[in-house]
């Protein structure tokens, strides 16, 4: 049974999921983090501190077993400049585990870890043979984007348009 570990530290949720690639199932735990009674957000130093504290309780809730590999995005998008903090913690961990277990991680992006997931709910294979487009609607983005197969990023990603004031995220 080959195992392999997912992170995401991004903004408002700590998650963890094992994807079992002999069965193709995934399990997955997370948790939001806490936003202060009327407050409008996080300030990222804030998400450094609650996801530092939450991985290790999130990756309790699952049964770990060997792992073949780890991923973990390391970014909200794969473009120049594309950087939170928030991030570090789960690049961090993924290091960690990587180096610890002597295995193989994978860094990838926010947006195309979004991408990846809606494609195998859907039952599509994760890994695409051809270009294919895709919407993007997340906390920060709302984006149509061009996607290609590409086996280092896993997806190289074109963005085809994007919203120019209020994301759909922030409604």
């Amino acid at each position: 049974m080959a195992l392999y570990l997912g992170l995401d530290t991004s903004n408002y949720t700590t998650s963890a999921a094992l994807y079992d690639s002999d069965t193709h199932t995934v399990t997955q735990a997370k948790q939001l983090l806490p936003v202060k009674p009327g407050e409008k957000g996080l300030r990222q130093s804030d998400a450094v501190f609650h996801h530092t504290v939450q991985l290790p309780e999130v990756l309790g809730r699952l049964t770990l077993g060997t792992l073949s590999g780890v991923g973990v995005s390391t970014r909200p998008r794969s473009i120049e400049g594309s950087y939170m903090p928030c991030f570090l913690v789960g690049e961090g961990t993924a290091r960690m585990l990587g180096q610890a277990l002597d295995v193989p991680v994978y860094r990838t992006s926010h947006q195309i870890g979004h991408i990846l997931a809606a494609r195998f709910s859907a039952g599509l294979p994760v890994r695409a043979e051809g270009a294919f487009i895709a919407f993007h609607v997340s906390g920060g983005t709302t984006d149509c984007v061009l996607c290609e197969p590409d086996d280092e990023l896993l997806l190289r990603i074109t963005p085809l348009a994007s919203s120019l004031d209020l994301k759909a995220g922030q409604l």
